[in-house]
């Protein structure tokens, strides 16, 4: 198997776009070579920590109604490209992700990492939910087959908040400046929201090279 980490941020619609577009290369292929794993990287680490009115963001962001909606046209594009509808006008708040990422990292022990982050994106940008709240973060776990109990509990310390913190200034260190990145077998970095027809490339080499080996 080949590893192929990925660095994201819950709350960032390029790294929902990206997912959903590697996922159309993923189902195409039921065998292929990837075992994934989710990083943590926030893309507003000072945010506080119950997070921020959603207009307040983006006039403090973008200057303005009119900033953000030029700087979200080609999200929604995109998004619409990899059949995704994204409801931004759903959102109310704009999230501290730090738990986000925690549940993110209890998910991945458990086995479950890929279906949570799935949820948490469905959760803030299609249902416009509060990703920073334990409550909804205590929902996604349940649906996921989680101890929902267990996750509020965990949320209410500060278990892993010093480890979440530690792996995104690491990454930052290792140069991760946008998020997703992705990082096939701890080797080769490929940023940004690549296009489905990326990743087939990127699989059938990867295939190719096993079959040859």
């Amino acid at each position: 198997m080949v590893k192929l980490d990925i660095i994201s941020d819950p709350i960032c619609p390029w790294c929902y776009i990206g997912k959903a577009n590697l996922d159309a290369a993923l189902i195409k292929v039921p065998d292929h070579p990837f075992t994934i794993e989710y990083h943590p990287f926030q893309l507003n680490p000072d945010m506080p920590a119950g997070g921020m009115d959603r207009r307040e963001y983006l006039e403090t962001k973008f200057g303005g109604k009119e900033g953000a909606v030029q700087a979200y046209a080609p999200v929604l594009e995109r998004a619409e490209a990899a059949g995704l509808a994204i409801n931004f006008d759903a959102i109310q708040t704009t999230p501290n992700t730090l738990n986000a990422h925690r549940l993110i990292h209890w998910a991945g022990i458990e086995g479950h990492q890929i279906f949570v982050v799935q949820k948490l994106f469905e959760a803030y940008f299609v249902e416009g939910r509060d990703i920073g709240d334990a409550e909804v973060l205590a929902d996604v776990a349940d649906s996921a087959g989680m101890d929902a109990a267990l996750v509020t509990k965990l949320l209410a310390s500060d278990a892993d908040i010093d480890d979440i913190r530690a792996r995104d200034v690491h990454s930052r260190k290792m140069g991760v400046q946008s998020v997703p990145t992705f990082i096939v077998a701890q080797a080769h970095a490929v940023p940004g929201a690549q296009p489905t027809e990326t990743w087939d490339t990127v699989i059938a080499e990867i295939m190719a090279q096993i079959e040859n080996a």
